[in-house]
């Protein structure tokens, strides 16, 4: 990624014995529709081949790509593949398999007008997008299909495919990448929140521990004039009513939230799951929730009762949106329709995703048992409708993978009367949804973000990161 945008290799395929003004014209228009979307692009100068258009047809001209997508390792995200016509697919496979770049793939093809279907017109790419898919096949490259097998680069469909494409891109290459962070060890009332670091190695998510003692000893070293500090208290009252006789207790919070966000930036974590239940509550005097909520804003996913792979999930969520994601207990029947449910968390939903005002207070169930004035930091807030995707991985040791599920369905109004972080949802099938859950061995917690990115998801970890994938429908 470069200059914090997606950039892509670009690849135009051809024949000699086609009309190399198609090429030129396919050339022409994919770069201007990269452009307006704002996307960086790599790719060979137009003098670079013999047809004037960049365009690659030999196994040389392929090599003259592979070398130029090498040098650009470090820029590229993913390569786009177009056929102004047939194309020859020896070119184009060596010039991907060479770079070995390890990076998604999507091959588009243009539409023949069958009112020009001369041999100065006819293009024959709904023929060779076979061939070259056939060819990334053979050589075990994942690729990405377009909506439809060909279509005009002057579509519409177009920009749709590259943005979906990017997001995808995005996915991947930030799962294969993610720094996760691990603040405090597992809850000892929590054996559901196990994960194995080994199996999430696999697919290049680096685990980063921290004892909980590090992050309290930091926060407590801060000082009431530290400028830091003094931000901090401001972002937390803007980002949540705090109670007038809770106000020193949201200063302990603010110093977590200094210490945490430290600690994040100096490691390089992507997402984060940190330790609740209740070691923060019982050594140091606060909730997490409100620095929780505040990561997720800031894109920064934060899963609670250190559950690395609901962390995961939050991230793969942020990745394909762009938008803050929440982790939830699939919590509560709704008996007056089975395919509702109550989701729910003690506190930590990101403004954004709740899309309401909040309000800080005191841990619900903990609060009972250890006492309000220990458990301050909880974030207070019912979510507001609309769509919402569901997602959620698990590492499965027995089976030595990692396994996962997606859905969507829609938030509703529904008042339900209940402290905390509460959303009401609507998924279609839920009870089939339960089943598939509890058969086979999923956690209470799940990942969602506001939108529908089920299409980009799925092909994301299936194509590309080859996990055990359901889809609910």
């Amino acid at each position: 990624m470069k200059n914090g945008k997606t950039c892509f290799g670009v690849i135009i395929g051809t024949r000699a014995y086609f009309n190399s003004e198609l090429a030129k014209d396919v050339r022409k228009q994919l770069l201007k529709t990269l452009e307006d979307g704002s996307y960086e692009y790599v790719i060979l100068p137009e003098d670079a081949t013999p047809t004037g258009s960049s365009s690659i047809e030999t196994r040389e001209d392929g090599l003259k790509v592979s070398k130029q997508f090498r040098q650009h390792r470090d820029e590229i995200d993913g390569i786009i593949v177009s056929l102004p016509n047939f194309g020859f697919e020896i070119g184009i496979i060596n010039a991907i398999s060479d770079a070995d770049l390890n990076v998604p793939v999507m091959v588009q093809a243009c539409d023949d007008e069958n009112d020009k279907v001369d041999l100065d017109s006819r293009r024959d790419a709904f023929c060779g997008k076979i061939s070259v898919c056939n060819n990334l096949y053979q050589y075990g490259i994942p690729f990405t299909d377009t909506t439809l097998h060909t279509y005009s680069i002057y579509d519409p469909l177009l920009k749709k495919d590259i943005d979906k494409f990017a997001a995808i891109c995005r996915v991947v290459n930030g799962l294969r990448h993610c720094r996760l962070g691990q603040i405090g060890t597992r809850p000892l009332g929590f054996n559901t929140c196990r994960a194995s670091e080994k199996l999430l190695q696999r697919s290049g998510i680096t685990v980063v521990p921290a004892d909980m003692s590090e992050i309290i000893f930091a926060a407590q070293a801060i000082k009431d004039d530290d400028p830091r500090f003094i931000e901090m208290c401001k972002r937390t009252c803007q980002h949540a009513e705090v109670p007038e006789n809770y106000m020193d207790k949201m200063k302990m919070t603010a110093k977590f939230g200094v210490a945490v966000e430290e600690w994040i930036e100096k490691n390089d974590v992507q997402a984060v799951a940190i330790q609740c239940w209740d070691s923060l509550e019982i050594n140091y005097g606060c909730a997490p929730c409100a620095t929780m909520s505040m990561l997720g804003d800031k894109l920064i996913p934060a899963a609670c009762e250190t559950d690395l792979a609901g962390a995961v999930s939050m991230y793969a969520l942020t990745l394909a949106s762009g938008k803050a994601s929440a982790l939830l207990d699939w919590n509560n029947n709704f008996a007056e329709d089975r395919n509702k449910c109550v989701c729910t968390h003690c506190g930590n939903f990101p403004k954004s995703f709740a899309m309401n005002d909040l309000k800080l207070g005191p841990l619900g169930v903990l609060g009972r048992t250890l006492g309000k004035v220990k458990t301050f930091g909880a974030v207070y807030t019912k979510v507001t409708e609309g769509p919402f995707t569901f997602f959620r991985i698990s590492t499965d040791d027995p089976k030595g993978q990692i396994k996962a599920y997606l859905g969507k369905g829609q938030l509703t109004n529904d008042p339900y009367g209940m402290d905390g972080c509460i959303a009401v949802t609507q998924v279609d099938n839920l009870q089939k949804l339960m089943k598939y859950i509890c058969k086979n061995g999923f956690e209470h917690h799940v990942a969602m973000v506001r939108t529908d990115v089920v299409d980009i998801l799925n092909e994301a970890i299936e194509t590309y990161l080859g996990w055990n994938m359901y889809v609910h429908e």
